[in-house]
């Protein structure tokens, strides 16, 4: 095996651009983003030539839904940048800072709540690209998933963005009828019938998943013929915060209200950033930073816009330039 010739302080240059060492080896593995978890065709034939003529041919996949093309050498990281940028594709995602979004297929899913690949694309845009030089303690991870299916483990990222129906119950509606398509298409157990046939709703069992009001086959019918039961909050967002998985593992908690807007979800996604890095200690997760100073703490600080007041001084402090991080 040849030597190895690369010096520690080029290898966490490219670290810095996305370029991942392969193991004994002067070769590296580019990570190449894919925004919100997909790419077009022509983005994978560039791809797939680009692996061939710089790599040794093999792209592998993360579990942060980006594409990682092995085996290219220390001197041709940045004409294989230039390659793959023809189609508008990027190196990166590493560091302490934002991290690339993962998204759920929840845009054409049949349980999808909300635009998925349209919110991932904005945050990408917007914190990703936008934040890239803003250090943090440590990573940010972000995940946005379209239903209460869960999966993008909303309770395992930073922050995560799960879409919601809030439902209301008006029992004067109901009918009474012998088979109730809304139990039926109940999948918490969150609606039951009395002795009458009339429904009743329990609310600590429902998870917002909407499949009790729009049939999940087209997405536009209503479960109940006389809407007994009608969405209250139709597309509305949960936020997840502090979750983390690694060598820890933390279980992100729900902040305690819906969000009814996509405006509301990245405000709080931009207070979230900037609270974590005026108040994260270098080196601790999002999760240490919230158990450290207290969920409750946090949330009223997410729920109010003070923190805003402070944003360019915070993004200009010269915080966690050390480093640190522990995976």
């Amino acid at each position: 095996m040849a030597p190895l010739t690369v010096k520690p302080d080029e290898e966490k240059r490219l670290k810095g651009m996305g370029f991942l060492n392969n193991k004994g080896t002067d070769n590296f593995s580019a990570r190449v983003l894919t925004v919100n978890g997909r790419v077009t065709a022509e983005q994978m034939q560039v791809l797939q030539e680009a692996a061939k003529e710089f790599g040794n041919g093999i792209i592998g996949l993360t579990s942060r839904l980006t594409f990682e093309v092995q085996g290219i050498p220390y001197d041709k990281a940045e004409d294989f940048q230039k390659a793959i940028a023809k189609a508008g594709l990027i190196t990166g995602g590493t560091g302490s800072k934002v991290r690339p979004v993962v998204s759920c297929k929840g845009t054409i899913c049949q349980y999808g709540q909300i635009d998925t690949f349209a919110l991932s694309e904005k945050i990408h845009e917007t914190f990703y690209l936008g934040w890239h030089d803003v250090l943090l303690p440590h990573k940010f991870k972000i995940a946005v998933g379209g239903c209460p299916n869960n999966c993008v483990k909303p309770d395992l990222n930073d922050f995560s963005i799960i879409g919601q129906t809030v439902v209301e119950v008006d029992e004067e509606e109901c009918n009474g009828c012998k088979e109730c398509a809304v139990q039926n298409s109940c999948p918490m157990g969150s609606i039951t019938r009395d002795e009458d046939g009339i429904i009743q709703f329990d609310e600590s069992k429902c998870n917002n998943c909407g499949r009790c009001v729009v049939r999940s086959n087209d997405g536009k019918k209503a479960v109940c013929p006389f809407e007994a039961i009608t969405p209250k909050v139709k597309g509305g967002y949960k936020i997840y915060i502090g979750g983390r998985w690694g060598k820890w593992v933390t279980h992100g908690m729900p902040l305690s209200k819906v969000f009814e807007t996509e405006e509301e979800v990245l405000a709080v996604l931009e207070k979230a950033i900037l609270l974590f890095r005026e108040q994260g200690q270098t080196g601790e997760r999002f999760a240490q930073t919230i158990e450290r100073i207290g969920f409750e703490n946090v949330e009223a600080q997410l729920l109010s816009d003070d923190i805003l007041s402070r944003k360019e001084e915070i993004l200009a402090a010269k915080l966690h330039m050390t480093g640190g991080a522990k995976c």
